[in-house]
């Protein structure tokens, strides 16, 4: 019998109350044509009704890859547990899903896209749930927001355990009835090759929980091909855990991408296409980052500036000297920016996401990069909320599993949002002040828990346009003044709590802040033109 199906008969599939988890990571991977049939099927049928929805990372974005925004409708969806969620600039109309979020018309909750993995290979195994110390003490910990992100999400997913004596948080399994899978290609039988996606994500997982538990799995390709013509070392899902598969040709790679051969490893890139970045103070943050590494690191980099630092190391001559890996499951190569974020070009090797999340939950990667919306008088970090424009954070993502045990974290992002500011004499010129601090007295949402890693004996680094803060056991300290900058007028002044500063207080070297290379080496630690950093 085909497993050969339309989207419109996939859809049929999927009954009132059902749980459906789809994997996709934004634009990447999103089984997009099936979603927009489940959507199409309800404006005409008024079916599936109040079905719940598992995204371990996110289900596409605000350029053309609907996702989860087919199923935001009134009726169709009654509960959603994200990784996080489509995001873009405040100046654009927000999501259909985030609409209902604020209007609690669906309960949402935004669950760390790790502990999301881990849900469903409890699920699969038949195990009652994750027990984990991630998310403790952040917006993930019952004693914050318990994941919560609005009123509706009022029936608890996560409690605090004592086990073997110490304090834990339980989140309980969740069996998907159905689970929504993309790949590129498909044998008649069902088996799944990965060939043009830019990650494995958790497909496997997914697919498991599903069909251990009686349920269906629904495979969207790009084609298919006759049985016996898979090698099977390529195929990632076996035929027989698919119980259906959807064609859609011209599924996109990624956002905005129909293919690019270099994100799925078909070639490889020459290091002079990467385009430098261009001379900015995002890109004096940017290098001031880099010289936080040191050779032979394997390094986690995240969304914002830090997403520069790759190109710096290309632009001075240092690429290979860090492996980069990012939570899509990309280990080397080049992270991509903007649209393409989550995929890497010239990448070493792709492991399934679920596999990178146990990697980092386990701190056995040496730093991670990541971005700042708010600091606090603790050193937490808010990363995933902002009430005032909600759309414009998509969430935690794998944010608070990274984090969590990480042995070095560099934050980067700006001292204050809204400053007008420039580059002068080989310093950072400040022309119009911002109106919103950033460093305040407790943040909005607790991604990144300060307490936490003081107790934990993690390093954590700030890094702005202005200073360098490090995370101490007495709160937040300047080390380092960018030139330029006023030490009481433009740092101390700005922020809503007091911060202390070192008694060696460092000036930046100004050569970050000049239009050519700055002489980086990590050979040993990073230095600049032979001087020790």
């Amino acid at each position: 019998m085909s497993k050969l199906v339309s989207a419109a008969r996939a859809a049929s599939l999927i009954m009132d109350g059902m749980v459906v988890s789809v994997s996709s990571s934004s634009g990447l991977g999103c089984p997009d044509a099936v979603l927009a049939a489940i959507g199409e099927r309800f404006d005409a049928e008024g079916h599936p009704k109040n079905i719940t929805t598992l995204h371990p990372i996110a289900a596409g974005d605000m350029y053309g890859i609907r996702g989860i925004d087919h199923l935001a409708k009134p009726g169709l969806l009654k509960r959603t547990l994200c990784g996080s969620y489509p995001s873009g600039p405040s100046s654009s109309e927000p999501p259909q899903i985030w609409k209902m979020i604020s209007d609690n018309s669906v309960a949402a909750y935004n669950v760390p896209s790790g502990i999301l993995f881990d849900m469903h290979r409890e699920a699969a195994a038949k195990r009652p749930g994750v027990l984990t110390k991630v998310g403790l003490d952040t917006f993930a910990d019952p004693r914050h927001q318990g994941c919560a992100m609005n009123a509706a999400a009022s029936e608890p997913i996560v409690s605090v355990q004592q086990f073997d004596g110490e304090e834990w948080l339980y989140f309980r399994s969740i069996v998907p009835d159905v689970s929504i899978i993309r790949a590129t290609t498909a044998d008649e039988r069902g088996n799944l090759t990965y060939e043009h996606e830019g990650a494995y994500l958790g497909g496997l997982e997914q697919a498991l929980a599903a069909r251990n538990n009686g349920g269906i799995v629904i495979a969207q390709v790009k084609r298919v091909v006759e049985n016996g013509t898979l090698k099977p070392h390529d195929v990632r899902v076996p035929g027989v855990l698919v119980d259906h598969i959807v064609v859609a040709p011209d599924q996109l790679q990624t956002t905005l991408t129909r293919y690019d051969p270099a994100i799925s490893g078909e070639i490889f890139r020459p290091l002079s296409t990467f385009r430098n970045a261009e001379m900015s103070v995002q890109k004096v943050i940017a290098r001031r980052v880099a010289m936080e590494l040191a050779d032979g690191m394997a390094v986690n980099i995240g969304f914002g500036i830090s997403a520069n630092v790759p190109r710096i190391l290309i632009e001075e001559g240092q690429h290979g000297k860090v492996t980069w890996v990012i939570e899509q499951g990309a280990v080397g190569g080049v992270p991509l920016l903007d649209f393409k974020f989550g995929c890497s070009s010239n990448a070493d090797a792709f492991m399934p996401s679920p596999h990178q999340f146990i990697y980092f939950q386990g701190g056995g990667f040496d730093a991670s990069l990541l971005s700042f919306l708010q600091i606090d008088r603790h050193g937490s970090v808010n990363v995933s909320k902002l009430s005032a424009r909600p759309h414009v954070t998509a969430g935690a993502g794998g944010f608070v599993d990274i984090t969590a045990r990480a042995k070095k974290i560099v934050f980067s992002g700006f001292f204050n949002a809204g400053a007008r500011l420039s580059l002068a004499d080989g310093g950072i010129r400040i022309d119009g002040e911002g109106k919103v601090k950033k460093v305040v007295g407790e943040v909005e949402h607790i991604s990144f828990s300060g307490k936490r890693a003081v107790a934990q004996g993690q390093d954590i680094t700030y890094i702005t346009e202005r200073c360098v803060m490090k995370l101490t056991p007495d709160g937040l300290m300047v080390t380092e003044l960018a030139p330029g900058i006023d030490l009481e007028r433009d740092v101390l002044a700005q922020a809503e709590i007091p911060l202390a500063v070192a008694n060696d207080l460092k000036v930046t070297p100004d050569a970050l802040y000049r239009d050519r290379p700055i002489g980086l080496s990590l050979n040993g630690g990073a230095s600049l033109g032979g001087a020790h950093v």
